[in-house]
């Protein structure tokens, strides 16, 4: 690639920055021209991170003192609500990959409903486009923002999209149970989060409808079928650093959901389906932008299950936000993102 393309991470010292920053210094042609942390302004990256001590990068700064003449995207891998102001600000001529949930729910009266405040920039949600890669991509091409998933939404959609376009399971019994490891709860300091308070347990949260990645099911599925689409859906957290696994149980014959999905991602680059019958396991996508699905019959005819397993600071945030970064700046679509997984 002979074109180096300018980028600035805001938010570099969380989790998902700090995944951005690894996975883009093996990028051929992006740069990382600025680094973010406002708490952790003056700070090099390597005092923060010390994984990231053998690469050359800026030092962090504040938002205030990021100059963005030059810049062609901006990451942004902010906390909840305060990318929108921040984007509303920034040149037009820049464009903007959010990390967070500021822009995913297209009606800003549902963003209120779920994430509990009015939308701070209502003019400029229309120009957001949903950062599902694999089934936007072309309008993410030549999006100027768009908005990363949910990484629990990323990894439910990747298990029932090709579902319910092929109009191969009953929409009116989803039932979905996941589990997520702890690094989805971002890098603050939480009591909950304390190592004693995790390593030997498993425990449901945002549970009875409450989780707001239900408003994204909501939007896409109810989008996707032409009709209101409601899930059952509850998420619990393990002890585990990194990963996502789904299970859906519906009604449908297996053999026409294994079908449908291996006919919907036979050209992903991402995305694999494993032998019917065959289920995968978190480990078997770590560190990786890859997606696992696995495809079961049930001992009653008529029932199924679908697994799917991602990453979710890769696949289901940084590796999705890079995914789409190389859609808007011309790159290959797997530029940066071919690592394999680390095993074990």
């Amino acid at each position: 690639m002979s074109v180096t393309k300018n980028v600035a991470i805001l938010g570099a010292s969380g989790y998902t920055g700090a995944e951005l920053v690894r996975l883009i210094v093996t990028h051929p042609g992006m740069r990382i021209a600025a680094l973010s942390g406002d708490r952790k302004a003056g700070m090099a990256m390597a005092e923060v991170f010390p994984h990231l001590r053998h690469i050359d990068l800026p030092p962090l700064v504040t938002i205030d003192e990021i100059d963005f003449a030059g810049i062609d995207l901006v990451f942004c891998a902010l906390p909840h609500g305060l990318s929108q102001a921040i984007v509303r600000e920034l040149p037009k001529s820049v464009k903007v990959v959010d990390l967070g949930a500021d822009f995913r729910l297209r009606d800003p009266k549902d963003y209120e409903k779920w994430y509990g405040r009015a939308h701070d920039a209502p003019e400029i949600q229309p120009e957001a486009v949903y950062g599902l890669t694999e089934f936007y991509r072309d309008d993410i091409r030549t999006a100027r923002l768009v908005a990363g998933t949910g990484c629990n939404a990323a990894t439910v959609q990747f298990a029932l999209r090709p579902l319910i376009s092929a109009g191969v399971i009953d929409l009116d019994e989803i039932i979905c149970d996941l589990k997520n490891g702890v690094s989805g709860a971002g890098r603050s300091l939480k009591e909950n989060m304390l190592y004693a308070e995790r390593a030997q347990d498993v425990a449901a949260y945002s549970f009875g409808g409450t989780h707001r990645h239900l408003g994204e099911f909501d939007q896409e599925f109810s989008l996707l079928a032409g009709r209101d689409v409601r899930i059952v859906f509850t998420p619990h957290l393990v002890p585990a650093n990194r990963g996502i696994l789904a299970t859906c149980y519906l009604r449908g014959d297996a053999g026409a959901i294994h079908d449908a999905m291996v006919s919907a991602y036979a050209d992903e680059p991402f995305v694999v389906v494993l032998p019917k019958g065959k289920m995968p396991g978190m480990s078997d996508v770590q560190g990786s932008n890859f997606v696992h699905i696995g495809v079961a019959g049930d001992r009653v005819s008529g029932r199924a299950m679908v697994v799917a397993t991602l990453d979710n600071l890769c696949k289901g945030s940084s590796g999705q936000a890079l995914q789409n970064a190389n859609l808007m700046l011309g790159f290959d679509e797997t530029a940066g993102l071919m690592l394999a997984p680390v095993f074990p």
